[in-house]
């Protein structure tokens, strides 16, 4: 068995009690220590806690911002689409009616509307140019819309059916019952000369006659939606709610003749 030399264990004893006494020595410290520089180490801890707070704040309230630019950035977006998608809708119901239409038809915008309580028109983006005239009748798939008054090179003006100073000629559909339609300026038309012994009802249809001169023969015009007595007694009139929303309307279809 080998014999550690009488040095060196000498010397390995005085460094492990060195050791030991330096351990104790910093665990008797170490709670004292913590006592002593407890308030100047809360201080430190707060204000790094502060000043770490402001910086994440400002980069948070910068992400924040950006991403609001984002959200109300794709939320106009979602506008647009939608927007285009409505159009579209219209466009292609306006294409297959011109498709299947006998008629010689051109598509048109309106781009304007009149602002006044006495008539009621629109401006559409059509005119001369496009073979567009005055007295040329104006639709849309869903019924009659007016007739064009007024025309430029690149515009025309379309005095709508609800104009008191619009007339047409027209016909009950279910019994052929004739009668002359006027505007009202209001959300119904009129339809006058009606003998007493017209047979008429609420829910008829009525549509454009042949006596018309701008008109041709059968185009919708409305529904009957209550009958009344005019004031000499000798004849009736019904109110007739338009099929086309003259309230709404974006897109036209003029009759090339």
């Amino acid at each position: 068995m080998l014999k550690l030399p009488r040095k060196i264990i000498i010397n390995f004893v005085l460094v492990l009690s060195v050791l030991l006494l330096v351990s104790r020595s910093l665990s008797c410290f170490k709670n004292p220590a913590q006592k002593v520089f407890r308030p100047q180490l809360s201080f430190i801890a707060f204000v790094k806690h502060e000043f770490l707070g402001i910086i994440f704040y400002h980069r948070n309230m910068l992400q924040a911002g950006n991403l609001q630019k984002d959200i109300d950035l794709l939320r106009w977006r979602l506008f647009d689409l939608r927007e285009l998608s409505q159009e579209n809708i219209r466009l292609k119901d306006l294409l297959n009616f011109k498709q299947k239409s006998p008629l010689r038809l051109v598509a048109a915008r309106v781009i304007g509307r009149t602002m006044d309580s006495w008539s009621s028109s629109v401006i559409i983006d059509k005119g001369k140019y496009h073979g567009i005239k005055s007295g040329m009748a104006v639709i849309c798939p869903k019924g009659l819309v007016g007739s064009i008054v007024e025309s430029t090179e690149s515009t025309s003006k379309v005095l709508l059916i609800n104009d008191p100073n619009q007339g047409v000629f027209s016909i009950v559909q279910r019994n052929r019952q004739e009668g002359l339609v006027n505007g009202t300026l209001g959300g119904n038309l009129i339809m006058r000369y009606l003998p007493e012994e017209a047979q008429i009802v609420i829910g008829d249809i009525i549509i454009t006659s042949e006596l018309s001169q701008v008109y041709p023969k059968g185009l919708l015009l409305g529904r009957v939606v209550s009958i009344g007595r005019e004031f000499s007694g000798l004849n009736r009139y019904a109110l007739v709610k338009p099929l086309v929303d003259l309230t709404s309307i974006e897109e036209v279809l003029v009759i090339i003749p």
